[in-house]
């Protein structure tokens, strides 16, 4: 395992051109469309009513919290993630005092660890140090307090493997931004085992807890984009309503990274500001016309996950992220990490409220 971040890894990530065989197919016609309505698989009228959020909770939480890491090897027991105060109620509520009106749970990150009991693999929290199940506790706060539930799922995956390469596994050349690769050595690919995994788990989020937001779908280069393609179609046949991120990483989002991340609803726009002139909504992609809000997503501190001594950023900086932010037509997902006990600390809590004060969100 390097010890490079996340964040170095996907500014450097080339694109991965295979793909692989996927068990169904679905088959779309898509026409000439004008500018006015969008080839996009979603309305105007329900990609609209999701900017309108504007502003959102992002909640990194898991395995990584409790090694330390944010990119573990996948190895470690499940006993390690063991939160003694858990009360995922209070992560909502405090989305609820911010202003916030949406968030988006890390179901599952690199380690490979589920925060649900899944049925395809015993590395959950059904064999933890706490076996709540924090997608269901999740969801049940978010109906609670009038907040919008959506899911991460990270195609990463350390733990299982199924033959795949990770991009632990393989360096990346974020100058180049190319795969220099060494004699024999492929880039990071998911096999179709993986990907009959990740559908079945998929399958269990997007059915199992009823209506969700927002899927998002990370590090969607590795994936290829025959699956990627079934993917995105197969999650918008079990939540038609549902708007899917494939997240297409760290940048302004003014120039969208096709072979990585299409198909998508949206555009991510991460750890960046949209352009000056504010985030170009239409798109053309492979001879069609999509409409693609932008959603900005960053970290309330340095880390996605809580990590001793990483406090939030000022009250200036905050302010000043959310303003351009949203003056510039994106939405913000900021990022509040829970700490080891599964409480988000009194330090983000306070920085939450003064930004809701200082931006008069309401």
């Amino acid at each position: 395992m390097t010890n490079r971040s996340r964040r170095s890894f996907i500014t450097g990530m080339a694109m991965t051109a295979g793909s692989a065989a996927i068990a169904g197919s679905f088959t779309t016609a898509t026409a000439a469309v004008s500018k006015s309505k969008g080839a996009q698989r979603l309305s105007l009228k329900r990609l609209k009513e999701w900017e309108a959020m504007r502003y959102g909770m992002f909640i990194h939480f898991g395995m990584s919290t409790f090694v330390g890491k944010e990119l573990p090897g996948g190895m470690d027991a499940a006993a390690v993630y063991s939160p003694d105060k858990l009360d995922v109620d209070q992560w909502i509520s405090v989305a609820k005092e911010a202003g916030m009106k949406y968030a988006v749970l890390t179901t599952k990150h690199v380690a490979g660890h589920c925060l649900w009991p899944s049925k395809h693999t015993d590395y959950t929290v059904a064999n933890s140090g706490n076996t709540t199940d924090v997608v269901d506790a999740f969801v049940k706060a978010c109906r609670k307090y009038g907040i919008k539930p959506g899911f991460y799922y990270c195609s990463w995956d350390n733990h299982h493997r199924f033959g795949s390469q990770t991009p632990t596994d393989v360096k990346w050349n974020p100058v180049m931004n190319s795969f220099p690769g060494k004699p024999g050595e492929t880039a990071p690919f998911t096999s179709s085992m993986y990907q009959t995994f990740q559908t079945a788990q998929v399958t269990e989020l997007l059915t199992q807890y009823g209506d969700i937001a927002e899927m998002w779908i990370d590090i969607p280069g590795v994936l290829g984009r025959g699956y990627r393609t079934y993917l995105y179609q197969y999650i918008a046949k079990l939540q038609p309503h549902c708007v899917i991120m494939m997240n297409s990483g760290i940048s302004s989002g003014e120039n969208y990274n096709v072979p990585y991340a299409w198909p998508s609803d949206i555009i991510a726009i991460e750890r960046n500001l949209p352009k000056d002139g504010g985030h170009n909504k239409w798109r053309e992609i492979e001879g069609e016309t999509y409409y693609m809000p932008g959603e900005v997503c960053d970290p309330i501190g340095k880390e996605w996950f809580y990590v001793d001594g990483d406090t939030p950023r000022s009250e200036e900086a905050l302010l000043n992220q959310y303003l351009s932010v949203t003056q510039r037509g994106a939405n913000l997902l900021l990022n509040v990490p829970p700490d080891k006990r599964g409480v988000i600390p009194e330090m983000h809590v306070k920085a939450l409220l003064a930004l809701k004060k200082n931006a008069g969100i309401q």
